[in-house]
């Protein structure tokens, strides 16, 4: 085949994978089929190899699609969760959740503890394995889930809100208790819950144990009510009281003042003399005035 004629073929093959919607096969096909020539494989062989190719291309940008429509609020996995920092987690607990198998049982998951305990951390890295499964997943705090169905509410579009966050496979709601809630956003955070109840996951975070959700929920009625259908047949996982982050900016601080004392020379002695002080002795460093 001249030169010419395999340039005519290359641009006839990205045209026809173009309109196949094939953009690894247009990339790879001429890498791969040098490979396969070198390989001495079948036709077969390289169009199963040209395939594969596809078929993982088209699976990471399914990935990066889901992870960019859950809107974390930053990108943390469970493999950057330091659980030596946080000894009341279960590390073989966090790892089976990660598999997956409670979202096609929909069975909730609870985080309770302190802030900086890493219950967003752990909410994420699970939202996140759950988006390389394929599946749907959206993020929300609890005020801007509530604030979203408010306006909706208002703009008499409430039915498709509620219907639009129903489609998840999963939904994780972080900072439930943090702000107390008007019964309107009470009764909206209600329906998404008992909406998914038996039937699709839902991950919550919270500061506050369950005895006190009355403190952000008013009406008793209505926290039993919510309490009941998001704890039945959860996994509650309690994070602990003892915050990760302040213990982190002590150690950091800790290591400044240690390294700033290494580098700095220590002052004279108090019983030196004036001559001393001034001609420090041979080899020392000299004073550099109080730390």
């Amino acid at each position: 085949m001249s030169a010419h004629s395999a340039v005519l073929e290359a641009a006839t093959i990205r045209q026809q994978c173009k309109m196949l919607h094939l953009p690894t096969v247009a990339a790879q096909c001429a890498q791969l089929a040098e490979q396969a020539v070198r390989e001495r494989r079948t036709h077969l062989g390289f169009l199963e190899a040209l395939l594969q190719a596809e078929l993982e291309e088209r699976e990471h940008r399914l990935v990066e699609r889901r992870v960019r429509d859950a809107h974390l609020p930053r990108m943390k996995t469970l493999e950057e969760f330091d659980f030596a920092q946080c000894p009341n987690i279960s590390v073989q607990q966090i790892h089976e959740l990660a598999e997956g198998g409670y979202i096609g049982r929909a069975e909730p998951i609870i985080f309770i503890g302190d802030s900086g305990t890493g219950k967003t951390h752990l909410l994420t890295g699970l939202a996140v394995a759950a988006c390389r499964q394929k599946r749907r997943v959206r993020f929300a705090t609890a005020a801007a889930l509530i604030n979203e169905l408010v306006e909706a509410r208002h703009q008499s579009q409430l039915g498709r809100a509620l219907g639009r966050w129903a489609r998840y496979d999963l939904i994780a709601i972080d900072e439930v208790g943090y702000v107390p809630l008007a019964e309107v956003g009470a009764e909206l955070l209600f329906q998404v819950v008992a909406e998914r109840a038996e039937k699709a996951a839902v991950i919550v975070t919270t500061n506050l144990p369950f005895s006190e959700w009355t403190q952000v929920i008013p009406n008793a009625r209505l926290c039993k009510s919510l309490l009941d259908r998001i704890t039945d047949r959860a996994h509650i996982i309690q994070t602990g009281t003892a915050s990760y982050r302040f213990r982190r900016t002590l150690e950091k601080r800790r290591s400044g003042t240690s390294a700033l004392n290494t580098t700095t020379a220590p002052p004279p002695p108090l019983a030196a003399t004036k001559k001393e002080a001034k001609e420090p002795a041979q080899g020392a460093a000299p004073s550099q005035g109080e730390n």
